[in-house]
């Protein structure tokens, strides 16, 4: 006997699934952004280049451009490239306001959703300034 084919039930979100999922995109954006701008802000190893060094360095590349084969010309434009684009980031000061603002209003619902621990927290260079403010408690266990 064949058996008759059945068509899933389609379902609808409630509006407070669809809420629920909105937060949670927003929170988790929040959190993204947070993170990423502490990542790239934070102080890289080694001494730190100023933009007279840089431009001492561009000056070097210069005078070896001219007398240089292909394949090291080739290196040298790239590391040139590099060194501008450094100096032109050397003057952006990241404001991190803003996104630590956002970061405070709901890291404490998305680590508690996301089960994220307060070292974890630290591990990833949250301030515990910051945890603190956010109400993220620092816990024994």
């Amino acid at each position: 006997m064949p058996r008759e084919k059945t068509r899933p039930v389609r379902r609808s979100m409630t509006a407070e699934h669809k809420a629920a999922l909105a937060k949670g995109r927003e929170e988790g954006l929040a959190v993204r952004r947070y993170l990423e701008a502490l990542e790239s802000s934070r102080p890289k190893r080694g001494r730190k280049r100023t933009a007279a060094s840089i431009d001492r360095k561009l000056a070097t590349i210069d005078g070896q451009l001219n007398g240089a084969d292909p394949l090291s010309r080739l290196h040298l434009l790239q590391e040139k490239k590099d060194l501008e684009e450094e100096r032109e980031r050397a003057g952006d000061v990241h404001d991190l306001s803003d996104l630590e603002k956002q970061f405070v209003k709901v890291a404490k619902s998305y680590g508690e959703r996301k089960g994220i621990s307060y070292s974890t927290w630290r591990t990833a260079g949250v301030g515990s300034a910051v945890l603190q403010r956010a109400g993220i408690a620092r816990t024994r266990g």
